[in-house]
């Protein structure tokens, strides 16, 4: 089994976000860069589903040269091959048609994605990866197991899960409950450094979106503290009026 698995460089989550040119910009000085951490769930299933033998797992970003560091994390994690299209990712639809033209071309039988980025939170690679790929798309899985070409997998919906079965080849956005995310040894990042990793050119595709500016959250206001549950109950209705 060839499972390819898509991986995003991430602003650590205990960074401070901060932004320039009015707020046109994100600045990216001393920020630290991680695999995004659903994608981590995505790589770590990958790996245990080629154990023994049963597969080989890819691991592909899209991004510059900067982001090496984040994919030989994952080839210490297992991976066995990398590939990085040598392009600023700048939206869910450009990364989705760079990943989707390299995979055209080895015939993956499964792709995972995490079910989206924390930076951006888009939710969008795995399902225009199937559209672009022409093939069934599932996302929020919490458990994916494949036996042979055949797929079972329970997905996150309003109220409740979905069981599903599906014919490889699928793309699966992984949430938690897939995999348990894996520490690299010694011994796997020692040899993720003569792990292959293929650098190949984006190709062109039109740019449906811009980001105009960015928003950075209100401010937390004060906090009061109270000792009495009466007094608790009338500042939720008279102040805060939420009950």
């Amino acid at each position: 089994m060839r499972i390819l698995v898509c991986i995003s460089n991430v602003p650590d989550t205990t960074s401070k976000i901060t932004f320039t040119n009015d707020n046109t910009v994100f600045n990216s000085n001393g920020i630290q860069y991680i695999i995004n951490p659903y994608d981590e769930i995505a790589l770590a299933k990958a790996v245990e589903l080629a154990e023994g033998g049963k597969g080989t797992v890819t691991v592909i970003n899209v991004g510059d040269s900067s982001t090496e560091p984040t994919i030989r994390k994952a080839l210490a994690i297992g991976a066995d091959d990398a590939v990085r299209v040598n392009a600023a990712p700048r939206d869910a639809w450009f990364v989705a048609n760079q990943i989707a033209k390299y995979a055209k071309e080895q015939n993956f039988d499964l792709i995972l994605t995490g079910r989206e980025s924390i930076d951006y939170n888009g939710a969008q690679v795995a399902a225009l990866l199937g559209e672009l790929l022409n093939l069934p798309s599932v996302s929020i899985a919490k458990k994916l197991d494949v036996q042979g070409t055949e797929g079972t997998i329970d997905r996150e919906i309003e109220g409740g899960k979905e069981v599903l079965s599906v014919s490889l080849p699928v793309v699966v956005g992984t949430a938690e409950g897939v995999a348990e995310p894996k520490i690299p040894n010694m011994r796997g990042i020692m040899g993720a450094r003569s792990k292959p990793l293929q650098v190949i050119e984006p190709i062109e595709v039109a740019s449906l979106s811009n980001i105009s500016k960015y928003e950075s959250p209100a401010p937390r206001g004060a906090v009061k503290l109270v000792d009495e549950v009466d007094q608790l109950v009338q500042l939720l209705h008279n102040e805060a009026k939420v009950i």
